[in-house]
């Protein structure tokens, strides 16, 4: 059964090339065949004369990082990347075979072109995959579609807008992904003339070879729960209908603790530049017993902690003193530690926290995982920390891997399994006394806003409804670091090896520095932000430089284009705390009420680099190698290569 989970996650990386760009999936068979012609023996094209000893070193270079990233794009920041090697050098190396140089031709340019330097929304600087075709299309048709979709319940997430012309009018094609063909639904854009064509068949062959594994793993599922969900995946994948990859979902969240973990399909948004559409994944992987009964502990207690969040009041007749923004019961959802066997996806995530559907989050619960093998290679202590003083460098490269995990179990449990979204749940009935609305802590007033039936997180906060849920589940975490009763059950106290003030002094560097790293994912020719998490990263850092009385500060000296941060203990629980809190709960109670008016403009002027922030964005950019690649081979090892 792992054989045929891992062969149908990596048959995913067919779909990925083709969400990434349109040359990505030619790039990735001229280096197979490159491979495939000198036998693994790459040495070869040297002894031949065809290129030298450094253009080999570019090549190899430049073909990791592509199958790292799967695709021509960084996983993390979205900026393209090029090879080092000439296109002399690259013709000359195309030459050693005809199949070569005919894999070469239709790829040499795009390749090599700049502009595009980044993915975005079509324009002159940045491209999208998801928006293919010759015809450009713009922001407002985009938005005009997609809600044309909401209001017919078609869900966004495995589809792809592509813009023709018939006569002089435009026509939308919505290219949903399935292995049947054929267009299904044909309608108006409301107000226009326009016509929207639902077209199933994107990604038919991937897909197609997809559910052909799954099936022959289905044969071998450990019990009928497994095989339901597995049965449902094959479904939704040949149909193209996400209200069986739903169903999917339900009954992926009830087979808990399984030893083996897989998940498939369309699920996170992150590279959509309108926040909606969702990039292929497949991961498959094996329990960590060990690691799994530590974190345990944590979730047996959760609602302790929970009711210590800053919305939580201190009245428990208040929804047993969790308040109105908080669900009353937090069912404990399965949390297990993981190995990764193969993950097939632009970015290794450290821990997932599924599914994305808030509804379902809310009615089914979730499932937590920490992928311990993912988390292992980043905590590396040779991985340079150029932000880090010299005289700290040691302490930090020692303690960054026990408050790098603690955080990430928390943003994960805790950040993504907390809230409670006021809704309309169907025409007329709401969860909540929409005739006496809760008071909002941010104003004590009542609230005045709420998520309308058929409004969802992602359709009302749009492009920003994964970076602000990020920047929300990265603060949850933050906020509780300083808590010694939740550090001692990761073993953290005043008396063991890294004692638990080790740990919140860490986590508060790891701000700092995350802040700074996170500058070299922003475009300033564009204006615009690559990866949500490096948004949110720079957006807290910004916040706690502003309303931290100095409990962070970064020390710049542009001479020596040096960064270094700097944290004052005897402020981390009081003034760094007090800041983390009133930042999240804005971000929260804003989430919770749909106000994304109000949200979009506190979240856009805390990630506005400008002023002092572009000379740290220089600094940032001369440090930088390229972001970590990440590779989880046959054999389950999972490696950093480069950082910077």
């Amino acid at each position: 059964m792992l054989n045929d989970l891992r062969s149908a996650a990596w048959h995913g990386a067919d779909i990925i090339l083709e969400q990434v760009s349109p040359e990505s999936r030619g790039i990735y068979r001229f280096i197979l065949e490159l491979h495939r012609a000198c036998d693994g023996n790459w040495q070869q094209f040297v002894d031949q004369a065809l290129i030298t000893d450094e253009d080999l070193e570019h090549l190899l270079n430049y073909a990791a990082t592509f199958l790292s990233n799967i695709g021509n794009y960084y996983g993390s920041g979205d900026s393209k990347f090029i090879p080092a090697l000439s296109k002399k050098s690259i013709r000359r190396l195309a030459s050693y075979s005809a199949k070569l140089d005919a894999l070469l031709a239709p790829i040499l340019e795009p390749l090599y072109a700049l502009p595009p330097y980044g993915l975005g929304y079509p324009g002159r600087s940045t491209m999208s995959a998801y928006y293919p075709g010759s015809v450009p299309i713009q922001v407002s048709e985009i938005s005009a579609v997609s809600q044309e979709l909401q209001r017919r319940s078609i869900y966004p997430e495995n589809t792809r807008i592509r813009k023709t012309i018939e006569g002089d009018l435009a026509v939308y094609e919505v290219l949903q992904a399935s292995v049947e063909v054929g267009t299904i639904e044909e309608f108006m854009l409301t107000g226009t003339k326009e016509s929207v064509k639902v077209c199933r068949g994107d990604h038919a062959a991937a897909l197609r070879d997809i559910c052909h594994s799954l099936n022959e793993a289905l044969r071998y599922a450990d019990n009928d729960c497994h095989k339901l969900y597995l049965s449902q995946y094959i479904k939704s994948f040949e149909s193209g209908d996400l209200n069986m990859y739903r169903e999917s979902l339900k009954n992926w969240t009830k087979h808990k603790s399984p030893v083996i973990e897989d998940i498939f399909g369309f699920v996170e948004p992150y590279r959509d530049p309108y926040g909606i559409r969702a990039e292929f994944e497949g991961l498959v992987a094996i329990k960590d017993v060990e690691a799994t009964r530590v974190v345990a502990r944590l979730v047996e207690t959760s609602d302790t902690f929970i009711r210590r969040l800053p919305w939580c009041g201190q009245d428990l007749n208040d929804n047993n003193g969790k308040g109105p923004f908080e669900r009353s019961l937090f069912e404990p959802p399965d949390f297990t530690c993981i190995q990764a066997l193969a993950y097939c996806s632009t970015i290794i995530f450290p821990g997932i926290n599924l599914p994305n559907y808030n509804d379902l989050r809310q009615d089914y619960g979730f499932k937590n995982v920490i992928i311990t093998n993912r988390m292992l290679a980043e905590s590396s202590e040779d991985l340079p920390c150029p932000f880090v003083d010299e005289s700290e460098l040691r302490q930090y490269q020692s303690h960054r891997y026990a408050a790098y995990y603690t955080w990430v179990v928390l943003h994960e449990l805790l950040g993504h399994g907390t809230s409670r979204l006021l809704c309309e749940t169907s025409p007329g009935q709401f969860n909540f006394d929409v005739g006496s609305p809760p008071l909002s802590p941010l104003t004590n007033k009542p609230v005045l806003s709420w998520y309308k039936y058929g409004q969802t997180w992602t359709s009302q906060f749009e492009d920003l409804s994964t970076t602000v849920d990020e920047c929300r589940a990265e603060l949850v975490g933050a906020y509780l670091m300083d808590d010694k009763e939740l550090l001692a059950l990761f073993g953290y106290t005043d008396e063991s090896e890294i004692t638990a003030a080790d740990v919140t002094y860490n986590l508060y560097m790891q701000q700092g520095t995350d802040g700074l790293r996170g500058l070299a994912d922003f475009n300033k020719d564009s204006g615009k932000w690559g990866q949500a998490h490096a948004r949110a990263h720079f957006a807290v850092m910004k916040f706690l430089l502003r309303q931290g009385n100095g409990c962070l500060t970064i020390d710049c000296d542009t001479a020596a284009g040096r960064l270094t941060v700097r944290i004052d203990r005897t402020k981390m629980y009081t003034d760094g705390k007090a800041a983390l809190g009133q930042m999240l709960l804005k971000l929260h109670v804003y989430r919770c009420t749909a106000d994304a008016k109000a949200c979009r403009e506190f979240y856009e002027d805390l990630s506005l680099v400008d002023g002092e922030f572009l000379k740290w964005h220089e600094i940032v950019c001369a440090l930088q190698d390229s972001p970590n690649g990440f590779s989880v081979s046959p054999t389950h090892h999972c490696m950093a290569t480069t950082s910077y």
